[in-house]
């Protein structure tokens, strides 16, 4: 397989230090500041670099190199890009398989999920996505909305105590459900994920961290598991905000918080 051309991006560790996924709203992207064209943006005053929203599809436009959806959130719209691999399409055509692409389940007037970066060209704001998906349970956007809201009274005001007096929930907007700890704090409670999921979160903790991340084919070998439910399990922890991809949509890394 070919390798890009262009030269690694050299990431320090107190940049991946900062890398937690932040829920919020388009209008929020919007509003980020950014005190120089080659600072991080900032939302909350709060550096952000992987970001994750919904929208409703409202324009696909598909080029040779990206696809670039509009999505509207009610508080805003942004453009969405998504770079094209053209060997992991013509993989997906021959074999039938579109679960790597998903592009045939994004359609106009539906509601998509993104994670992604935020980035700025041409005093022009947009998303660059890692991964964009259909929502499937209009509920979802609810949920989201309400995340979202949560993070940003957190970062605003400070941690909600609850009425017993005990902490509140992470500045993740993540709340305790059942099983084990999770994170580097150790105080988190895992959310409600199958248990492939949970496997795969551990074998993540545990494999020596790098840049990058680990494949799922490194994940499915080191658990001897299938690769379908490795990937399966990975869907639950992007879900949850847990993990985050890296080089590629099949690279995962832990977000740290």
């Amino acid at each position: 397989m070919e390798v890009a051309t262009q030269p690694p991006r050299t990431v320090h560790k107190g940049t991946l230090s900062r890398e937690t996924l932040r829920p919020c709203t388009i209008k929020q992207v919007l509003d980020a500041s950014q005190p120089h064209p080659d600072a991080d943006f900032k939302i909350d005053d709060v550096e952000v670099q992987q970001l994750t929203f919904v929208g409703q599809i409202r324009n696909i436009s598909t080029q040779t190199t990206n696809i670039t959806y509009k999505l509207d959130d009610g508080t805003g719209s942004i453009e969405v890009k998504q770079w094209i691999d053209a060997e992991a399409n013509n993989t997906s055509m021959d074999t039938g398989d579109s679960h790597k692409t998903g592009q045939k389940d994004l359609v106009e007037n539906e509601w998509a999920r993104v994670w992604g970066r935020l980035k700025a060209f041409n005093n022009r704001r947009h998303v660059g996505a890692h991964v964009i998906r259909p929502v499937t349970d209009k509920m979802e956007i609810q949920y989201h909305l309400l995340e979202a809201t949560y993070v940003h009274l957190y970062y605003l005001r400070g941690p909600l105590e609850d009425a017993a007096g005990g902490k509140g929930g992470g500045a993740n907007g993540q709340t305790a459900d059942d099983g084990g700890q999770y994170g580097d704090g150790g105080g988190r409670q895992m959310p409600s994920v199958g248990a492939n999921a949970r496997r795969v979160y551990q074998c993540l903790k545990d494999s020596p961290q790098n840049n990058e991340g680990l494949h799922v084919q490194n994940i499915a070998a080191s658990l001897r598991m299938q690769v379908a439910d490795v990937m399966k399990a990975g869907d639950e922890l992007l879900t949850q905000s847990m993990i985050f991809t890296t080089v590629d949509d099949n690279t995962w890394a832990l977000l740290e918080f």
